[in-house]
């Protein structure tokens, strides 16, 4: 599980003080996916870090009892002067896992071919989510998070490939999922939460969280 407790988290912007969480209390169970909708520039980004460890709160806790992914497209732990075979075969033994099976998992699933055993510095956005994505993938974890869903690749192979194993994921594990986007959602989550002015109003079902959502922000 993954549960938030009356947590706190705000920035200085340098002309006033943004408001990401004011006391938000949830908690996500192991097979019940979780959706949050939030319009841009609410703090989604920063809301998943904190879910995964890289953001620590203000105030309030945050306690995991499961193992948490790093969220969708987050380069932290990978290096970009080391080619896509050197940071999975790293990342594998930071995780315990043997490294010629994700280095294996990666190189079949994003497809880089001779580009694998280039330095990541070298490769286009596109191809950097692609591993990226791959390496989340390759890896076991409970709960996977994801911040505006599939990455943007124009590779209609590897958006096949890696959007089954997510749908396949979803019967074994738990997906949190952020986006100002409920269509996006519409795929993966059962439970959802709309993320406004710092209030996460969490809801059972997607059609209620929707309601507000567009209310607030076609109203």
């Amino acid at each position: 599980m993954l549960e938030f407790d009356n947590v706190s988290k705000s920035f200085w912007t340098g002309t006033q003080r943004k408001v990401i969480l004011d006391g938000a209390s949830f908690r996500v169970d192991l097979g019940t996916s979780l959706g949050i909708l939030a319009p841009n520039g609410t703090g989604k980004t920063t809301l998943i870090k904190m879910m995964a460890g890289l953001e620590k709160p203000d105030e309030g806790e945050i306690r995991r009892g499961c193992k948490i992914s790093f969220p969708l497209g987050f380069m932290g732990g990978v290096v970009a002067k080391h080619t896509a075979r050197e940071n999975a075969r790293y990342i594998a033994q930071l995780y315990g896992l043997d490294p010629d099976y994700v280095e294996a998992f990666c190189r079949w699933l994003c497809e880089l071919k001779e580009y694998f055993d280039q330095p990541l510095g070298t490769y286009s956005s596109g191809m950097r989510a692609r591993f990226t994505f791959s390496l989340m993938l390759a890896l076991d974890f409970d709960m996977y998070l994801i911040d505006e869903g599939m990455p943007s690749s124009t590779d209609v192979d590897f958006n096949r490939k890696a959007g089954e194993i997510l749908q396949e994921r979803l019967r074994t594990t738990t997906i949190v999922i952020v986006s100002h986007q409920p269509d996006i959602l519409q795929k993966f989550a059962r439970r959802a939460g709309v993320l406004m002015n710092g209030k996460l109003h969490m809801f059972d079902t997607l059609e209620e969280a929707k309601q507000l959502y567009d209310y607030e922000t076609q109203g």
